[in-house]
């Protein structure tokens, strides 16, 4: 009777368990621009610097400005 009950705990255990793997990709579509065209514009939008040009705002990092949604 022991085996069998463990037996049944055991697959309970196994099959009633709420864990589920969730994988979670970042979107990989990043637009750089090395140089900001001579008609950009900075405003300051909530105390940050971004830096607009074709109705677009950018933001200044190392690699150039990227491309962000205010």
């Amino acid at each position: 009777m022991r085996p069998f009950l463990l037996a049944i705990i055991a697959l309970l255990m196994f099959t009633a368990s709420c864990a589920r793997s969730v994988v979670v990709t970042p979107s990989t579509q990043v637009t750089v621009v090395k140089t900001a065209p001579k008609n950009h514009r900075i405003v300051i939008v909530r105390g940050q610097r971004y830096y607009t040009w074709n109705g677009k705002h950018y933001k200044k990092t190392r690699q150039g400005y990227v491309l962000v949604r205010i």
